[in-house]
């Protein structure tokens, strides 16, 4: 699997659409909601884990380090 923060970000607009038909009501509106909040959860561990990943290469150029851990490769 090679999915990339675009994909992360395709995924939220489309369950913002979902979100949005105005034909959903009842059930089906209270399921798109538990599903939109799974969504979100899981959308900021991800975007937690990038910034992490970011700021560690950030440091690892500033200070001029080689070795770098494997999941910033």
């Amino acid at each position: 699997m090679k999915n990339k923060l675009t994909d992360l970000n395709n995924h939220l607009f489309a369950q913002l659409e979902r979100l949005n038909d105005e034909g959903l009501s009842g059930e089906a509106l209270q399921d798109e909601i538990e599903r939109s909040k799974a969504i979100t959860g899981v959308s900021k561990e991800v975007v937690s884990n990038a910034r992490l990943v970011l700021n560690a290469d950030k440091h690892k150029r500033e200070y001029g380090l080689i070795d770098s851990p494997k999941l910033l490769e």
